[in-house]
């Protein structure tokens, strides 16, 4: 009797052992699946906040690029700045330059006519001393040719005489060298007597005209 309890005591004994043998196996295919549901799960999570980061590496590219082009527009505006000021200092230049080279040849015509209006003061001297004169009826031809061409020359070039006899003084033309009291009225004020010509080289005053005003 002792004997059959101690069998079956041990039947149940090994029965526990096999049971929790197999609950131990199988414990880690349930560890497994839990696991591989965690897993899941993190992928999922993973992957949600995967395109929030994507999106905000895409909107900072767009940002650097967008920096990038203002700056680009910022250099060119600049460049084409400094370009437009360049080409109209150049302008400035050339037209300083090419108006200098025309006030040096003017000027140099100026001198050159200048020295020429000696001459033409002796001709008129010499033409006015052969008026006077009956001889030698060909000096005061050759000496009237020779004063009309030269006249006639500087006239194409610009110069014109200063009509002062008679005229009313001005300072911007005459140069009073002398008074002369007269009883007319009409007449003061006015230029009574030229002592040189006066002369203006397109327009402009080269020698006044050296007066006596009546006063």
């Amino acid at each position: 009797m002792k004997k059959e309890n101690k069998d079956m005591a041990k039947e149940i004994k090994d029965e526990q052992k096999c049971q929790t043998e197999n609950e131990a196996a199988s414990a880690p295919e349930a560890e497994k699946v839990e696991t591989t549901e965690e897993t899941v799960e993190t992928e999922s999570t993973d992957e949600g906040k995967t395109e929030p980061k994507k999106e905000k590496l895409i909107k900072k590219r767009v940002a650097f690029l967008e920096k990038q082009v203002e700056e680009m527009s910022a250099k060119i505006a600049k460049e084409k700045d400094d370009y437009i000021r360049l080409m109209a200092e150049f302008d400035n230049f050339r037209r300083r330059t090419s108006q200098e080279k025309l006030d040096l040849v003017s000027v140099a015509a100026e001198d050159t006519i200048k020295g020429l209006l000696p001459v033409l003061d002796d001709c008129e001297r010499a033409m006015e001393t052969l008026s006077k004169s009956d001889d030698n009826p060909a000096a005061k031809e050759g000496t009237e040719l020779i004063y009309n061409k030269l006249t006639n020359y500087l006239q194409s070039k610009g110069l014109s005489r200063i009509d002062a006899m008679g005229a009313v003084f001005d300072t911007d033309v005459h140069e009073a060298v002398a008074q002369f009291p007269v009883q007319e009225e009409d007449k003061k004020g006015k230029v009574y007597d030229v002592i040189q010509t006066g002369y203006t080289l397109n327009g402009k005053v080269i020698r006044f005209a050296k007066v006596v005003v009546a006063i």
